[in-house]
């Protein structure tokens, strides 16, 4: 048995009154990792990221900002974190759920929020016909067919990544463990699947067992640091 899980389901843990904890499970391997975007309509008074922050800085709740996150989830965590290092109470910020990027779409290209946060795979094929706009991407380097700045070069001290991993159950054996890393091993070093990192712009993040469970523990800590912060906790 093994599960599909990313940030996200390290939020949820929180959010739901879990007392189960990803770190807590059998780590197998990190996959993959993803920036966030932040995204405006094409016809946006936004023309830049420090345009946003400007207007975001002035009057946060006028700054209606889109994510296809539930509260703990990456769409609603990047948001909040952008909003602290830049000066904003991220209690401040006028956060609206949407159920994934399907249904954010429309809002962002109807006007109806000011700016979207969220993974940039979703909107490839609109960010490429200019109806929707990237002012910025959250991770290290900037997204390979995006003219977008990261956040880095913005002047902005952040770096947010959305990954994905694969978990086993708590208390299998080590030798199980060994096996599970292997097939995913093999799988990794297909073309297969460098095909379908390149097909969905995704970034390679490999890592595995014990690496890859020290990095769950620092994500559960930092997401209930933040969750902390905004009172949801």
């Amino acid at each position: 048995l093994m599960m599909a899980m990313g940030l996200g389901v390290v939020g949820a843990t929180f959010t739901n009154k879990s007392q189960a904890r990803v770190s807590s499970m059998t780590p197998l391997a990190r996959l993959i990792q993803e920036s966030e975007g932040v995204i405006v309509p094409a016809d946006s008074p936004h023309k830049s990221i420090q345009d946003l922050i400007d207007a975001w800085r002035k009057d946060p709740k006028a700054v209606s900002i889109g994510g296809g996150s539930s509260p703990g989830g990456p769409d609603h965590l990047f948001p909040m974190e952008f909003a602290k290092a830049v000066d904003i109470d991220p209690r401040d910020v006028n956060y609206i759920t949407y159920d994934g990027g399907g249904d954010l779409l429309p809002a962002l290209l109807g006007s109806k929020i000011k700016a979207g946060m969220s993974g940039l795979g979703e909107y490839a094929e609109q960010i490429d016909k200019g109806q929707v706009k990237v002012l910025a991407v959250s991770g290290e380097e900037r997204v390979p067919g995006i003219e977008a700045p990261t956040l880095k070069e913005s002047d902005v001290d952040l770096t947010f990544i959305n990954w994905r991993g694969i978990l086993a159950p708590p208390g299998i054996s080590a030798e199980r463990r060994t096996q599970l890393i292997d097939l995913l091993q093999q799988m990794h070093d297909t073309q297969k699947w460098a095909d379908a990192l390149k097909s969905n712009n995704w970034t390679d993040a490999w890592m595995t067992g014990d690496e890859f469970g020290e990095f769950l523990t620092s994500q559960d800590e930092r997401v209930e640091t933040t969750l902390k912060e905004l009172g949801l906790l």
